[in-house]
């Protein structure tokens, strides 16, 4: 259901979650983030009814001490040489994504750009939201006209950055600390370690646990993400990895997987605000996230290392998530670290806050 996210980063109406829809289309900002991750919208023929939403779970307080607590952990991502985000102010943020500077807008950054207007006119790119009938749409290029996508690299992985209509390019930098603190849990581990990414998206972190050597179970509710992801992959050279590719609804996939006795050793999901799944399944992020949290819990190893779940334009506080993830990981130990994903600027060194987040560690 993945595929929901659009809607939440950017106030694009969002189609479906990852695991339930993907690429969105442009949203109600007032519902949403300001800069939330596309994800395709599954087209639903208007006569056709929803596919059933499963019978809600007979949800009941566990019993056990809660988990050990961590609050609030800011998680900052700095400028590297694969992405920097180099200026910010004004409704905009400036940023350098490999050879390209690209603006977008940015809802949250109502402070003022403290670089001088001659480096944002620089850009490669701008995202104006505008419709063009030929070509890519929704993006001016100023200097020379670009193609649809780039090579990209997160930390010697090769990937395609795209730009899509809804403005996202294809990966979330902010989910650097999430990946390289899996890839350390999984490296720890020194034994077979299997992973689930729900609402996967373009496949990054996928291949940030394969390559530290586990084995992934990546869902989307888009296709089309799915196909991005795939392309990724092979640019990667990870071709060989043990990596499953599946276009499910995310809720849909775990209650299956929780009858067939499928279990994993770390559970990444990031759910939008909203969306719908390919067969327009509904997501509804407060009311069913409580199902989905104690449904990952259920789908668990004996001996887990990790749950993340990340939340992208809920108008909620980190304090939500994380007295849903301490209830719903009671009597099993461990930790609970909740707090915010930033970004630290490279022009005058300020905060962008890109999303929530709570993770129970064991």
């Amino acid at each position: 259901m993945k595929s929901f996210r659009d809607k939440r980063r950017d106030g694009r109406p969002h189609p479906a979650k990852s695991g339930a829809v993907q690429p969105r289309p442009p949203e109600n900002r007032s519902a949403v983030k300001p800069d939330a991750r596309p994800r395709e919208q599954h087209n639903v023929k208007a006569d056709s009814q929803p596919a059933p939403k499963s019978a809600p779970r007979n949800l009941a307080r566990r019993e056990g001490a809660l988990p050990a607590e961590h609050l609030p952990l800011v998680l900052e991502v700095a400028p590297n040489a694969d992405y920097a985000l180099l200026d910010s102010g004004a409704g905009q943020k400036l940023e350098q994504y490999g050879p390209y500077r690209i603006v977008r807008p940015e809802g949250q950054a109502i402070w003022q750009k403290a670089l001088p207007a001659r480096d944002w006119e620089r850009a490669d790119a701008i995202f104006t939201g505008d419709t063009d009938e030929e070509g890519i749409g929704r993006w001016r290029f100023p200097k020379t006209p670009l193609g649809e996508t780039w090579p990209m690299k997160h930390d010697g992985i090769d990937y395609l950055g795209r730009f899509t209509s809804f403005r996202h390019v294809g990966v979330f930098p902010e989910q650097a600390s999430h990946w390289d603190h899996m890839a350390g849990l999984i490296a720890a581990a020194r034994r077979p370690v299997k992973v689930l990414n729900l609402f996967g998206y373009t496949g990054l972190a996928s291949l940030v646990a394969a390559r530290a050597g586990a084995e992934v179970t990546h869902v989307d509710a888009s296709k089309k993400a799915i196909g991005w992801a795939r392309e990724n992959q092979e640019m990667a050279g990870l071709g060989g990895k043990p990596i499953r590719w599946i276009v499910d609804d995310a809720v849909k996939f775990a209650e299956r997987e929780e009858r067939r006795g499928s279990r994993y050793d770390i559970i990444l999901f990031d759910p939008p605000a909203y969306g719908r799944g390919p067969k327009g399944e509904v997501w509804q992020l407060f009311e069913d996230l409580p199902d989905l949290t104690d449904l990952c819990r259920s789908i668990l190893t004996p001996k887990p290392l990790a749950v993340v779940l990340t939340a992208y334009s809920i108008r909620a506080s980190f304090y939500a998530i994380h007295a849903l993830m301490r209830d719903t990981f009671a009597g099993m130990g461990g930790k609970v670290e909740s707090g915010e994903l930033i970004i630290r600027e490279k022009s005058a060194g300020r905060a962008l806050s890109t999303s929530l987040f709570s993770r129970w560690v064991a």
